[in-house]
């Protein structure tokens, strides 16, 4: 009998035809609810997701079959790494996919804000004419600080170099750092340091027990008055009521933000303040990110079941 896969939450329909033409059994249901999915999993193989679904220690003791959980994207915090773990349980993602595409999303919220494109849209539409009062800056000179010199980190630098800014980038590995180091940036083993020194601070690590609200009142204080700060990585990172009070107050000039603490209904006082711009947690959202994500997640689920 076939092993049999269960594709949740949208995922490309290339995961699909390659599990489908190497004779695996798939089926496909992008919206679920997790009392529905649970009555599905006796006889599952392997579960894809993306971010909605969570594939908890419940769901898991619900399918005594699985051997494998595959995540069309970065990150795994959506997934019981450590209960798949005792249960044998293979548990990969597509890490690789997203870079380019997530990287191109943070200099997006970074022009946004720095020329004041989302506000100016706004008032010509509504027959304002506001040239006099939106005086923007350039990216030209600007410091960018790159927490986290990953795949994505290192996209941001290049970009960033394109643009003529000055990169530092802060990463507890003295691998990525290097790797940083040879591609222009100046490297900072102190985060602390990072912040300080920084016109516009993009993170780029994983939401963990140890960078949960990483960046707090404490460490927004420590950044330039002014600075911005864009967060395309975890919503839980960001301490959003520090971020807020540094927004309403003037500490932070402006913030870009596609994560969330909780989505799908963000803190609505906070996305609502003329120095935020917004997405809906996008950076992984381009048809060539998918595609690629399908594929590497497709293969890997192959290799592993067939």
């Amino acid at each position: 009998m076939s092993p049999r896969v269960l594709i949740l939450d949208g995922v490309h329909e290339n995961c699909a035809r390659m599990l489908r033409e190497n004779n695996l059994k798939v089926e496909e249901i992008p919206e679920i609810t997790p009392e529905e999915l649970k009555a599905k999993l006796a006889d599952v193989h392997a579960i894809v997701v993306r971010s909605k679904t969570k594939i908890t220690k419940e769901l898991i003791d619900a399918a005594p079959n699985l051997k494998i959980i595959a995540r069309a994207g970065v990150g795994l915090d959506n997934i019981d790494v450590e209960y798949a773990k005792k249960r044998q349980i293979k548990v990969v993602n597509a890490e690789e996919a997203p870079s380019v595409t997530v990287a191109e999303l943070v200099m997006g919220l970074i022009i946004t804000l720095l020329r004041n494109i989302a506000i100016a849209d706004h008032l010509m539409k509504k027959g304002k004419w506001a040239k006099s009062h939106l005086r923007g800056m350039e990216l030209r000179g600007k410091t960018i600080g790159i927490i986290g010199a990953g795949r994505i980190g290192i996209e941001v630098l290049k970009r960033s170099r394109a643009f003529e800014m000055n990169p530092i980038v802060f990463d507890i590995s003295k691998e990525q750092l290097e790797k940083a180091r040879a591609l222009g940036a100046k490297v900072e083993p102190n985060l602390d340091a990072l912040l300080q020194k920084a016109d516009i601070i993009t993170i780029h690590i994983p939401l963990t027990p140890e960078t949960k609200n990483l960046i707090n009142e404490e460490k927004i204080k420590l950044m330039k008055d002014g600075a911005f700060l864009i967060n395309a990585a975890r919503g839980g990172i960001v301490d959003e009521k520090a971020l807020y009070n540094a927004l309403i107050e003037g500490k932070l000039t402006g913030a870009g933000l596609d994560c969330y603490e909780e989505e799908p209904s963000p803190n609505t006082d906070l996305i609502n303040l003329p120095n935020v711009v917004c997405t809906p947690h996008l950076g992984a959202s381009t048809e060539e990110a998918q595609r690629t994500a399908a594929y590497l997640i497709a293969k890997k689920i192959i290799e592993h079941l067939c």
